[in-house]
């Protein structure tokens, strides 16, 4: 059974796995787009090491591409990382192009430079910013932007700035455009999947369950906690842009601790420290340093299983 969402990428389920910045590379991706769904690289796809150089950012990003081009033939994207002067920006579109990408996820911004040579290229644009409004989401279809993640405050690690839960956000930007829509945050199991679609949506888009699989890159101490853990587990404090989720690690304490002292949000952020923060707790396994940041779906998640498990029980309505 197809829809918009399979047609315009080419795959054959509607879920899409989130690219969770340090939390993929070329193995874990082509397992998702071999089980029928799209694999998504991160930005720091495959690394475990820091560069502040855009071109290294590049070429680092052009070796993990080619790498899931020798474990599949099928479709997969990248993420475009989109900075606010674009320094990151020009040299990674330059691989997606070079590299015949099918399929670019871009984060929040809309901007023809970066648009019009993806689609003079062919590429498919998935769109999701991190405050999707009934504004933003006119403005990405006037753009045309193939497909639309709406991200409701369920999801995990940075959150959007409105509160407003998964299941109240879709319908809301459903009924304001025509073009596909997919569900993100706190999609645990085929019933979230099953809820998304009769709210609007023609796919999910999905983090946490494929962390807690066998090819995920993260660390297995990350894993057996979603095993282990359910929503009441997180811990939520104030950052830049807005508020940050994670179980409770030695430095999301001290977070919490620091928010509700009455700390700054910069102040906050500079203590969460960004991507490192999450490269130290999420793939090294350091909680002292980092955070382990999941979304309010993790209750489902009981066992560790295969990508392919994991996409078989959440398309198990979409197969023939």
């Amino acid at each position: 059974m197809s829809n918009r969402i399979t047609e315009i990428l080419g795959i054959k389920y509607p879920i899409i796995q989130g690219p969770m910045a340090w939390l993929t590379n070329a193995e874990f991706i082509a397992a998702v787009s071999e089980a029928g769904g799209l694999g998504i690289l991160g930005p720091n796809a495959g690394q475990t090491t820091i560069t502040r150089d855009p071109q290294e950012t590049a070429e680092r990003m052009r070796r993990e591409i080619q790498k899931v081009k020798s474990l599949t033939n099928k479709p997969f994207g990248s993420t475009l990382v989109v900075s606010a002067d674009l320094t990151y920006t020009w040299p990674i579109l330059q691989v997606v192009i070079e590299e015949k990408v099918p399929v670019v996820l871009i984060n929040g911004i809309l901007d023809d430079k970066i648009f019009t040579p993806l689609k003079e290229h062919g590429i498919k644009i998935v769109y999701r910013p991190g405050n999707p409004t009934i504004e933003d989401a006119k403005a990405a279809e006037a753009f045309g932007v193939d497909i639309y993640v709406a991200t409701g405050f369920d999801e995990g690690g940075s959150v959007p700035e409105k509160v407003i839960g998964t299941f109240s956000i879709v319908p809301m930007i459903v009924d304001s455009i025509a073009i596909p829509v997919m569900a993100a945050g706190g999609v645990g199991d085929v019933r979230g999947v099953r809820a998304a679609l009769a709210l609007g949506a023609e796919g999910v888009f999905v983090g946490s369950a494929f962390l807690a699989t066998k090819e995920s890159p993260s660390h297995q101490s990350v894993k057996d906690l979603i095993v282990k853990g359910t929503a009441e587990d997180l811990l939520l404090f104030r950052t830049l842009p807005a508020y940050y989720r994670s179980f409770p690690t030695d430095l999301a304490k001290e977070i919490v601790a620091m928010d509700e002292a009455g700390a700054s949000r910069d102040e906050l952020a500079k203590k969460q420290n960004g991507g490192v923060g999450m490269l130290n707790g999420m793939v090294l396994g350091n909680g002292k340093a980092g955070f382990i940041s999941v979304g309010t779906g993790i209750a489902p998640i009981t066992a560790i299983r295969t990508v392919k498990e994991v996409i078989d029980d959440f398309m198990q309505d979409f197969k023939d």
